[in-house]
């Protein structure tokens, strides 16, 4: 939509850009049931795995794990529609 108002010409949207999602945040996140948590997967289980012990890899690096509350926001604006 334009406005003319003497010699200059203004465009004015009548809708708020669409938001982009970090493409990379939305294959590393879920979001729980609720949609009140974020869930992330645990790091340090991907190589280098012969000298960590299995009750190691399988007891506290198989399980997934919950954002913390300091980086909720920041995932959250890298995700903004979830």
């Amino acid at each position: 939509m334009y406005v003319i108002i003497g010699n200059c010409v203004e465009i004015l949207y009548k809708f708020m850009p669409k938001l982009k999602t970090r493409k990379a945040a939305a294959k590393r996140f879920r979001v729980t049931g609720s949609g009140k948590k974020i869930v992330r997967r645990k790091a340090f289980k991907n190589h280098l795995l012969n000298h960590k012990s299995a009750e190691r890899k399988r007891r506290r690096l198989s399980n997934t794990a919950l954002v913390s509350e300091q980086d909720e926001p920041n995932v959250r604006l890298m995700l903004p529609y979830i």
